[in-house]
């Protein structure tokens, strides 16, 4: 009996174990699929889609470093010693389609180290975009429209362009390679620059058409600067002469110029009532491509350029470049008069991702 009484104990003390156990088992949960991230192609190389998105997103920048001795071609006299800079920057570029049209957001960031000296971040472009509307910071439409004056590294020693500003615009995309555009700024700060914001409710304002087609493309802008009231123009032709060598040419006028007045056009950053830029692009090869450019300003300064942009691996270019200024009468930032000649020299070297 006592035997037949332990056997009938053990087996119920086995199954509550048992049980017990049953009841405290840790089920593990399935793994959620993976998601990989998708190419998207609708927007041109680079970009994929965000994971759970329908977003496109583009990262791309580059690492720049540039060496230039010689004289100072901006301003005339012999620079103290090597002048050296470094930049690296990084642009996000997200795009989504929505029933008002494509819905764009795009970040310019740049960081930059200047002759031993952090020169910090800065934020060159941020903006967003919906159909034809973008508003945010940019840079300067009336400089921007016409497109940038060549693949030079010194461009803009009689410059054509000003600076980045706050902005609303419009732009206009037609099917035939027309397209035009309206926009409101309000201006910049500049070092060494008289203060270009507006100081009062009304903005500067721009218009500008443009045409392209396989032979090339016509282009031009007016625009009016509120704080001096005053008004510029700017046109430009670019013609493919043929796939490997392509010839540019630009002018610009401004109204009411005045060399001794302190307060200028923030439209139009050259001295003279006039301007004129030219240049041209010839492949030499897969990896090496000549660039010339030539200014003139009417008060009387010239400018010149020429380098060659050598892709020593893909996404690696060096670019050796002389640059040559003729200065008559020009005014420097403290009023000094300047009637000189500068001959310069730079190299960059440049990593695009």
């Amino acid at each position: 009996m006592r035997i037949k009484s332990f056997f009938l104990g053990s087996a119920a003390a086995l199954v509550a174990v048992s049980g017990a156990r049953a009841a405290d088992a840790v089920v593990v949960a399935e793994p959620e699929p993976v998601e990989y991230v998708r190419v998207c192609d609708a927007y041109g190389t680079g970009f994929f889609y965000i994971p759970g998105t329908e977003t496109c997103l583009k990262v791309s920048g580059y690492v720049r470093y540039d060496a230039q001795g010689g004289d100072d071609v901006y301003n005339g006299g012999p620079l103290d010693t090597w002048a050296k800079h470094t930049r690296a920057e990084v642009r996000f570029d997200a795009r989504s389609e929505t029933e008002l049209g494509t819905l764009r957001s795009y970040i310019q960031s740049r960081f930059d180290f200047t002759d031993g000296s952090d020169d910090g971040a800065s934020l060159p472009q941020a903006f967003i975009e919906l159909g034809g509307f973008r508003v945010g910071v940019a840079d300067e439409i009336f400089g921007a429209w016409n497109g940038y004056a060549g693949d030079i590294i010194n461009d803009d020693v009689i410059n054509y362009n000003s600076w980045q500003s706050n902005q609303v615009s419009y732009t206009f995309t037609g099917a035939d390679g027309f397209s035009a555009i309206v926009a409101a700024e309000q201006g910049s700060v500049h070092d060494d620059y008289p203060d270009y914001v507006i100081d009062n409710y009304m903005p500067h304002v721009m218009a500008g058409a443009k045409y392209e087609q396989g032979w090339g493309t016509l282009s031009g802008i007016v625009g009016y600067d509120s704080n001096v009231e005053a008004f510029a123009a700017k046109a430009r032709l670019d013609v493919n002469i043929t796939d490997t060598f392509k010839v540019w040419g630009m002018g610009a006028y401004q109204s009411d110029y005045d060399s001794t007045r302190e307060e200028r056009n923030f439209l139009t950053p050259w001295q003279g009532d006039w301007a004129a830029w030219a240049g041209f692009a010839a492949k030499l090869s897969d990896k090496a491509t000549v660039n010339g450019q030539g200014a003139y300003a009417s008060e009387g300064t010239y400018a010149f350029a020429l380098n060659v942009a050598y892709e020593l691996v893909p996404g690696f270019t060096i670019t050796p470049e002389i640059n040559y200024t003729k200065f008559e009468d020009f005014r420097q930032g403290d009023g000094t008069l300047v009637n000189d000649d500068a001959l310069g020299g730079i190299v960059r070297f440049q990593r695009n991702f």
